[in-house]
């Protein structure tokens, strides 16, 4: 295994921010330094151990898809992404900390919609379609089991919460009230355009896109961009086509792993309540989390 990191630290440039796996640096005024660590959160809770390597697989897989679906690709929309290069903004000797796992965005104004689009019925779209045969307020047909494909993908958006803290998912008037008609119209078509175009892509390399969340910003023109990570195991629940079947959960090629030995895990003789401090992640869960990433972007990409 290669040595991980599990937190970035750049001197040369002011922090911004630390999300859950993301150290975001300021690079003058209109651009960022978004560093991709090995970090792994489950749960809403970062645990003390990282997935070497995760940080660089991420970064690959999204500027796979920004590839595939911006400008150079489908053009479906407007991308965060500079083309200049992450090493160029940092001194040599923080250059290994950036390199293979590091995007130099633009600084736009992030909206505070968590666009998700589900395709599939699972998590706790299955929980809560058990119970009112309905997801995050949008009615499905009856008879439909754990796992299976629904008649259309659905836009089932959330509003991003305060660090720490778990989004909550809302309604799509609850978008409209927030941020207008016209751009939660806009967001709620585009993400569904690029659920739809990624799904046929990865379908072809014998994975299931089964749900997925996009962030979206404006930048300094207002135009709408397409921004954060985009389609990698940390934001979506793949699946590999020859393993699915409808009415069990399948197998999974992101933290789906780690999350069920969560389950079971226990801090102090208790079941965890999913609160700090996380238990203490095992190698061979570690390992196999990381497997997972690998196979993902290996399948992708061949």
């Amino acid at each position: 295994m290669t040595a991980a990191l599990h937190t970035s630290m750049l001197t040369s440039l002011p922090l911004l921010a630390r999300g859950k796996v993301r150290d975001n640096y300021a690079v003058g005024d209109d651009r960022i330094l978004m560093v991709a660590s090995d970090r792994l959160s489950a749960f809403d809770v970062i645990m003390g151990e990282p997935i070497p390597g995760k940080g660089a697989l991420l970064t690959q897989m999204a500027l796979f898809w920004f590839d595939k679906l911006g400008p150079n690709g489908l053009n479906i929309c407007p991308t965060h992404l500079t083309g200049d290069a992450p090493e160029s903004v940092v001194t040599p000797a923080e250059v290994p900390q950036v390199v293979g796992r590091s995007m130099l965005v633009k600084r736009l104004k992030p909206l505070p919609v968590e666009a998700v689009v589900r395709g599939y019925l699972a998590g706790s779209g299955w929980k809560e379609y058990q119970e009112n045969q309905a997801v995050c307020g949008v009615q499905l047909p009856a008879g439909l089991k754990n796992a299976s494909k629904l008649p259309e993908p659905i836009y089932t958006p959330a509003a991003k919460a305060a660090a720490g803290d778990h989004d909550e998912n809302i309604t799509f008037e609850q978008t409209v009230a927030m941020i207008g008609l016209d751009l939660a119209t806009r967001i709620r078509d585009i993400s569904i355009q690029i659920y739809k175009a990624a799904s046929e892509i990865a379908a072809a390399k014998g994975i299931i896109i089964a749900d997925t969340k996009f962030e979206f910003g404006l930048d300094a023109d207002g135009t709408l961009t397409l921004m954060d990570e985009v389609l990698t195991p940390d934001s979506s629940r793949f699946w590999p086509a020859e393993s699915y079947q409808e009415g069990i959960n399948p197998p999974s090629f992101d933290k789906q792993f780690v999350r069920d030995w969560l389950e079971q895990a226990q801090v102090d003789g208790k079941p965890w309540d999913k609160t700090p401090p996380s238990p203490r992640v095992p190698n061979e869960v570690i390992a196999k989390t990381a497997a997972k990433y690998q196979e993902a972007l290996a399948r992708l990409t061949a």
